[in-house]
């Protein structure tokens, strides 16, 4: 496995893979996304050296993980079963399989980093890479039974299976067995792994697996009437659905979420206290949650079921203006890891799961190709560069579980009960599920709808897309996040005339979320410019989005600017954590203070004035394991409040330093705030 990270670690870059053309059945939403596999961000951008990070460092990391823990093993033992059954192993502590398997959901860890290495592989081609991957599928195929069913908790020792799967397939679906969360990961997996290769190996054990739970999970007499206990299958299978066409996998998807609330589970946990369209706010795990809320919106979009777009809107609107943190996170309580009650937003003790803030980024993106409104855009942005990639460290190495917006140095709020980034967890979800999802990030950059083309997200890349059935290739370049100022080019055209869709985010001129869930509190006014070959663009906003029709040739330069001036954000009063303070960003980035920045004073006792002076500097971070990195730090004048040995108060004079959220805790074991304090009340606390 060495000499395999050795060489997964020195991947070169190769000349773009020709996946395999396939026809695309329409996803049912009224707006299309432009594939990842279209999409081709340039190396050394923001976004470049992440997914960069992440092929480098994260997903050789994950792949040695798996061997090391066991991942590997799990599947080659329920093959050997399979081939050997009632082998004298399954009498012995070896094949006890709660003794060396320590979750139920261990398979995911391997289909994820699967995933990721797809992604990664469209973008990069590696011939060794594509071979490990195959001879992992070697190992997964082994391992399924002969009727589909893929589940090594229960294969190894089917007497004897892991305490969480029950003695019958199914029998604990409602709770722990996570049988139908393992398919839905598998069948993203493969989803990706086709479209990024044009192979279908993977595609076809995901296949069997869905064609089981077709045939033995349904409310059809004889077969098992249970619902997912933790979500994700729904919207696996709807987009099995669209790559392949196949009715049963959305009919599928449906049941399991129509009969939420109706089988043995019922509770605000699992999201099970009622039926999915009478729920219109958000309860319980976050991750359940987001998942199941993403599958309802892929249903109703494939469907047209109003009923169901009714509970997603209201469920949206319920999370963005009562229960989102300013870092597009979710989820305020460690206990249950759920979503807290409206205006139940903690900083030191928040959660802010790295996986909810991923499912977040799938709901709003759906949000989007629904309504075609930008604010949903905005909502994914922010929580794409504060609440996903501040869960992984710069250089794809080290991780957070909890992204938690203050720490005192001392509260354990990792899943492992540390206070700093780590290099992996038991429960590995999180890293995983960042495996997959970092160089998934391509394919949320545009999206199409007939002569329509949405400029979503900016960062340099070069996209190939569809317009009104003809070929557009656009290069975008710019220094995104740092500044504000973005080049598209028309490189090939042959839609000739089309609406060009520039997303103006909210944060330039209007406000930082779509609620009065918070609101500037400062008095700047933000400003915006675009410019096509020079000249200026007028025109209202369309849903946030500037609209520009015209007969595009090659050459063509559309440049956007967008006042990038350091913004201060005051919370509802109803958000008791927040009152008295104040938090600062800077275009899509959230700003923290962190102790390491700021000697001779506690941050937490620190006074942002009223009226403050900001000051944007070059910084350069040296943190743990030399990962050494630059970011745009933020400056400002203020009070350090202290007492003296007698009680009395003092104030003297300090500069505070802020760095992007996303960038704390590189150096270790530290203090750090979000939400700054502007009153005497609110110092010292968190």
């Amino acid at each position: 496995m060495k000499r395999l990270t050795i060489m997964l670690l020195g991947l070169t870059i190769g000349l773009a893979m020709q996946a395999k053309k396939e026809t695309v059945r329409t996803n049912g939403y009224p707006i299309t996304q432009v594939p990842f596999t279209a999409v081709k961000v340039t190396p050394g951008t923001f976004w470049g050296d992440r997914i960069r990070a992440a092929r480098e460092v994260t997903i050789p990391l994950a792949f040695q993980k798996c061997e090391e823990t066991h991942r590997y093993e799990n599947f080659k033992m329920a093959a050997y079963t399979l081939q050997h059954p009632g082998h004298e192993g399954l009498q012995t502590p070896k094949w006890d399989v709660s003794k060396f398997m320590g979750f139920s959901f261990d398979d995911t860890d391997v289909y994820k980093t699967i995933e990721g290495a797809s992604y990664v592989l469209q973008t990069y081609p590696d011939k060794q890479l594509t071979a490990y991957i195959d001879s992992v599928l070697d190992i997964v195929a082994a391992a399924q039974e002969s009727d589909g069913y893929l589940y090594t908790a229960r294969t190894i020792n089917p007497e004897h299976p892991h305490h969480w799967a029950g003695k019958k397939r199914w029998e604990v679906e409602d709770f722990l067995s996570h049988e139908l969360y393992n398919l839905g990961h598998m069948v993203d997996a493969a989803c990706a792994h086709y479209q990024a290769t044009g192979s279908d190996k993977f595609l076809n054990i995901a296949k069997r697996y869905a064609d089981c739970v077709v045939r033995e999970v349904g409310a059809q007499q004889g077969q098992a009437c249970v619902v997912p206990g933790h979500q994700i299958a729904e919207m696996a299978l709807a987009r099995l659905y669209v790559l392949t066409g196949e009715q049963k996998y959305l009919d599928e998807a449906k049941f399991l979420l129509d009969y939420r609330g109706k089988t043995g589970r019922r509770d605000k946990y699992s999201q099970s206290d009622k039926p999915v369209v009478d729920q219109t706010e958000a309860w319980g795990h976050a991750v359940r949650a987001g998942y199941m809320y993403a599958g309802m919106a892929d249903v109703a979009a494939l469907t047209g079921d109003a009923d169901y777009l009714k509970a997603i809107d209201a469920i949206y609107n319920n999370i963005v203006s009562k229960k989102y943190y300013i870092t597009g996170g979710v989820g305020a309580r460690h206990e249950g890891e759920a979503f807290g009650a409206d205006y139940e937003l903690p900083n030191l003790t928040s959660y802010n799961e790295t996986c909810a803030a991923i499912s977040m980024v799938y709901l709003f993106h759906r949000m989007f190709l629904l309504h075609g409104d930008a604010k949903y855009i905005d909502c994914m942005e922010r929580t794409l560069y504060n609440g996903v990639i501040s869960g992984m460290s710069v250089d794809g190495g080290r991780f957070f579980y909890p992204n938690p917006l203050s720490a005192d140095g001392k509260y354990a709020f990792n899943a492992d009960n540390t206070t700093e980034r780590q290099p992996w967890f038991g429960c590995a979800c999180c890293p995983s599920n960042l495996c997959r999802f970092i160089p998934s990030f391509p394919g949320y950059m545009y999206a199409v709808k007939d002569r329509n083309l949405y400029v979503n997200l900016f960062a340099g890349n070069t996209a190939t897309m569809q317009v009104g059935g003809k070929q557009v290739v656009l290069e975008q370049q710019t220094n995104y996040p740092w500044d504000g100022d973005i080049s598209i080019k028309v490189m090939k055209n042959q839609a000739k005339a089309f609406r060009m869709l520039v997303r103006i985010p909210g944060w330039v001129d209007r406000q930082p979320v779509p609620s009065d869930l918070y609101r500037f509190s400062d008095d700047v006014q933000g400003s915006y410019t675009v410019k096509v070959n020079g000249r200026p663009v007028e025109g209202q906003l369309e849903n946030g989005y500037l609209a520009i029709d015209r007969q595009w040739k090659k050459g063509d330069v559309v440049s956007v600017h967008l006042d990038m001036p350091v913004r201060m954000v005051k919370a509802d009063q109803r958000v008791k954590a927040d009152q008295g303070r104040t938090a600062v960003e800077r275009g899509p980035l959230v700003y923290c203070a962190e102790g390491a920045d700021n000697q001779g004073f506690c941050i937490f006792n620190f006074l942002v004035p009223r009226r403050p002076r900001f000051t944007v500097v070059d910084r350069q971070i040296s943190g743990q394991r030399d990962v050494n990195f630059s970011v745009k730090a933020i400056e400002v004048e203020g009070q350090a409040v202290d007492t003296d040995a007698a009680g009395k108060v003092k104030a003297q004079s300090a500069t505070l330093t802020m760095i992007p959220y996303y960038a704390w805790n590189h150096r270790g074991t530290g203090l750090m705030q979000v939400w700054l304090p502007q009153s005497i009340s609110a110092l010292g606390n968190y």
